[in-house]
C-alpha cells in the first residue's frame, strides 16, 4: 500500500490515477498513523512553497512525513514535493522547508527573456543514477515539467538526473530512502509510468 499524502494543496488525482493504472494499491490520506503504516509514501505538490509548507504544518503532514522518512521506508516527492524536502526556496524567503536535503531552490533565469517561465513541457533527462526509480529508463528519455523554480543540490552524490532549460537543472534526487523528481512522472507517459512502477517495486508492492 502506498500513501498519497493529502495536505490540502494541489490535485492528487493524476497521481492516484497513474498508480491505479499500473495496478498499485494506494490510499489518499493526511492521517499520520495511516501514512506511517504504508509501505511507501508519495508527496505530490503544486502551487507556492510557502502555501504548501503552511498546509503541511496546519494539517500535520510535516510531522507525518518526517516520521515516515525516519522509518527508512521509500518516499517519493513530486515537483514541489521535491523542493519541500530542502531547507527553503527563493520563492518564499524566510519560510523553512523540511530541511532533509541541502541545496538551493531558485527561479529559472529568463535568459534575456528568450525562455518562457514557467518551464512547461517535455525535456530529456541525463540520468546519473541508473538504479532506484530510474532502473531500465533509457538515457535521453523525455519527461514532463511544470515549474518556475529549480534545484541545484549541494551534493552531486544525491543527483539522480539532470535536464537543461537555460541552466542545468537537478531534475531528480535519490538519497537513501528518499526519491524525488522535479518533473511529473504521472504526466510523463510510458517513461513516467515505469518510474512509478520502479518506486512501487522498491516499496515491495506491485
Amino acid at each position: 500500500m502506498i500513501a498519497v499524502i493529502d495536505y490540502g494543496a494541489g490535485n492528487l488525482q493524476s497521481v492516484v490515477k497513474a498508480l491505479h493504472y499500473i495496478g498499485c494499491d494506494c490510499t489518499v490520506t493526511n492521517e499520520k498513523k495511516e501514512i506511517c503504516r504504508a509501505d511507501g509514501a508519495i508527496l505530490p505538490g503544486v502551487g507556492s512553497f510557502a502555501d504548501a509548507m503552511d498546509c503541511m504544518r496546519t494539517s500535520g503532514a510535516e510531522e507525518a512525513v518526517l516520521e515516515f522518512i525516519k522509518s527508512g521506508k521509500p518516499f517519493l516527492g513530486i515537483c514541489l514535493g521535491l523542493q519541500l524536502l530542502f531547507e527553503g526556496s527563493e520563492e518564499s524567503p524566510g519560510v523553512k522547508g523540511l530541511g532533509l536535503l541541502k541545496g538551493s531552490i531558485t527561479k529559472i533565469p529568463h535568459q534575456n527573456h528568450t525562455l518562457k517561465i514557467p518551464h512547461m513541457g517535455w525535456n530529456s533527462l541525463d540520468i546519473l543514477q541508473e538504479d532506484g526509480i530510474f532502473k531500465g529508463i533509457p538515457q535521453e528519455a523525455y519527461v514532463y515539467f511544470v515549474h518556475s523554480y529549480f534545484l541545484k543540490a549541494e551534493s552531486e552524490a544525491i543527483v539522480a538526473a539532470r535536464t537543461h532549460y537555460g541552466v542545468a537543472i537537478d531534475a531528480a534526487v535519490q538519497y537513501k530512502n528518499i526519491f524525488a523528481t522535479q518533473f511529473h512522472p504521472e504526466k510523463s507517459g510510458a517513461v513516467g509510468l515505469q518510474i512509478l512502477r520502479n518506486f512501487a517495486a522498491i516499496t515491495g508492492g506491485n
